[in-house]
């Protein structure tokens, strides 16, 4: 497993990350301050229809609900959540470059990352980072009684005042509702309510309906916040083939019999605070010691789990000197200069290595 692991590391350090495009371009037709920011409490904007306009790059912020209750979650899922926790999430479809699943704002409300939302009178069109997209059909139709399992399903959906709500159904059982690996049958369908709060803010109230999975029907709050003067850029996973032969292996307890003995003098180095841009996010990664014990406090935090995405705190399992795998399912390498300097860390995802810097 730590050959695994190790060579699973070198290969995504080699990875390199696109850089975003025309970052010196100022999001055209949107209100601004007096010092020329993007103005987020602005009055919402509207279609010729007289709708709220919903277009724009959009990045989720925040989820809650009963969604992440595990007493509304049926015995079975919940020890398939068990099972993916103790594996380091080795099954989360990402991970074999596959789509988030449904809705795939609390799935990927971290991992996916940015959306562009492109609203016509017939149709919303949601863009994903990892190309996939979503088709919302707002011409009428009504939902297919028994639609063919696709991995994000069939979308309609009509306006009730300024809520436009959105009813979907038809997806396969292959995806996890959130981070956390929980998973759903193909009787899932939900329905979202978006409410535009004000011009930087919309609200998504979800409701998950899966008797083959909840006790009961359950609840996200997804709240999302306009990207200006930002892109939307791809992120192209790596082939399923090397992506699943390179990926993690094994379970969390047996990392724990494996685990490097690396002298607490020599962890303490690592001690600190790191800052780096994670899909087009200012992160911050802090990293402490306590009792001989590696952690890392991250902000935004990779899980939604409930609560918002400020923080998450995760315990690191040391490899080697200066490598260290994290339950939250990702790898981390730190590099050190020929003084012997920390200097900064790369953050292994599936997608590569993402550096981030030392600032203290």
């Amino acid at each position: 497993m730590l050959k695994q692991l190790l060579t699973f590391s070198i290969f995504m350090l080699l990875s390199t990350q696109l850089s975003a495009q025309w970052l010196s371009l100022s999001t055209p037709g949107i209100p601004r301050t007096a010092d020329g920011e993007p103005d987020l409490s602005a009055p919402i904007t509207r279609t010729a229809d007289g709708h709220p306009e919903l277009s724009g790059l959009w990045m989720p912020i925040s989820a809650s609900g009963s969604l992440y209750e595990p007493e509304k979650i049926q015995q079975w899922a919940r020890q398939v959540m068990t099972q993916n926790e103790n594996n380091f999430y080795a099954n989360d479809p990402r991970f074999a470059c596959l789509p988030s699943g449904p809705g795939s704002y609390p799935a990927g409300a971290v991992a996916s990352g940015l959306r562009s939302f492109i609203q016509h009178p017939t149709m919303l069109v949601v863009l994903n980072a990892d190309m996939t997209f979503r088709q919302i059909y707002m011409d009428g139709r009504e939902l297919e009684v028994n639609p063919f399992p696709t991995w994000l399903g069939y979308s309609v959906a009509h306006w009730e005042g300024d809520t436009l709500v959105v009813e979907s159904n038809g997806f396969n059982d292959k995806t996890w509702l959130h981070r956390d690996g929980l998973p759903h049958t193909d009787q899932l369908r939900i329905t979202e309510r978006y409410r535009r709060l004000d011009f930087g803010h919309i609200e998504i109230e979800v409701t998950y309906e899966d008797p083959g999975t909840f006790i009961e029907p359950v609840e996200a709050i997804i709240e999302m916040e306009y990207q200006a003067d930002s892109n939307l850029n791809e992120n192209v996973c790596n082939e399923s083939s090397r992506g699943l032969s390179n990926n993690w292996s094994g379970e969390i307890q047996q990392a724990d019999d494996m685990v490097a003995d690396v002298p607490e003098e020599i962890l303490s180095r690592y001690v600190g605070t790191y800052q780096g841009v994670w899909l087009g996010t200012l992160t911050t990664a802090e990293f402490v010691l306590e009792d001989g014990e590696m952690s890392l406090i991250r902000t935004p935090g990779y899980s939604d789990t409930g609560g918002n995405f400020d923080s998450v705190t995760s315990r690191l399992i040391p490899l080697s000197e200066n490598a260290f795998d994290c339950i939250c399912g990702l790898g981390f390498v730190f590099s050190v200069d020929d003084e012997g300097e920390v200097t900064a860390v790369s953050e292994v995802h599936v997608s590569g290595a993402w550096p981030f810097e030392r600032v203290d």
